[in-house]
């Protein structure tokens, strides 16, 4: 039984360790993106930037690659975990009674998030791999802000994008806050901690949305 808790326990580290490394992704990756909201300049400086340096490209995109692919793999298995323990069906649990919505739709989320990274890949990853590697096109600095306004001429991608984010904000407001608690942070400082968490859920997504609404309105104008 020890061992079992242990394992338990040593999971939710796992998948909380994980998903802290993700989120200050998203923060650096929302950080670039936002320039390009004031400044495309800047914008394609960062973007040649991170696509031409071989620390990021190297070793930074597979360690990113691996974290990502962990994170949901991690996830899948610990609700399958969480259901077979369940001594109560899930037809006579009244999940709503002690967790929210989504505390008990975490995996959903997360579903819907990993089929938006798989478009977000189609978009922008695979082609900038084909860019690169299988074309060999001589580099042009200046090419991402157009690449990426490209990518928002529809309407229905652009709302695509826009629900993604609806739902990593869902699954943030859970899984940042309660990251916190699996890696053992229940001090004084717990609440400022889920606080700051709350904010981030809220902001960081909101971020990627103009981003996403100004290019398809720059595009389009």
């Amino acid at each position: 039984m020890g061992g079992l808790i242990k394992s338990s326990i040593a999971r939710k580290v796992a998948m909380a360790l994980s998903g802290l490394f993700l989120v200050f992704f998203l923060l650096q990756h929302l950080t670039i993106n936002i320039t390009s909201v004031f400044s495309p300049d800047i914008f394609n400086e960062l973007s040649h930037f991170m696509g031409t340096n071989p620390i990021v490209q190297f070793a930074l995109q597979p360690v990113l690659i691996f974290g990502v692919i962990f994170h949901f793999i991690m996830g899948f298995v610990l609700e399958l975990k969480n259901r077979n323990a369940r001594a109560v069906k899930y037809a006579k649990y009244s999940g709503g009674a002690n967790s929210s919505w989504m505390s008990r739709n975490m995996i959903l989320s997360g579903i819907v998030i990993l089929a938006f990274l798989g478009l977000h890949f189609y978009d922008f990853w695979v082609p900038e791999i084909v860019h690169k590697y299988v074309e060999f096109t001589p580099e042009d600095p200046t090419r991402y802000y157009h690449e990426m306004l490209e990518k928002f001429v529809s309407p229905v991608r652009t709302g695509i994008y826009i629900l993604s984010f609806v739902f990593l904000a869902l699954h943030l407001w859970h899984g940042f806050a309660s990251s916190f608690q699996s890696v053992g942070f229940n001090n004084k400082f717990a609440i400022g901690a889920t606080k700051f968490a709350k904010a981030f859920a809220i902001v960081v997504p909101i971020g990627f949305v103009i981003v996403a609404i100004v290019s398809h309105l720059t595009h389009n104008h």
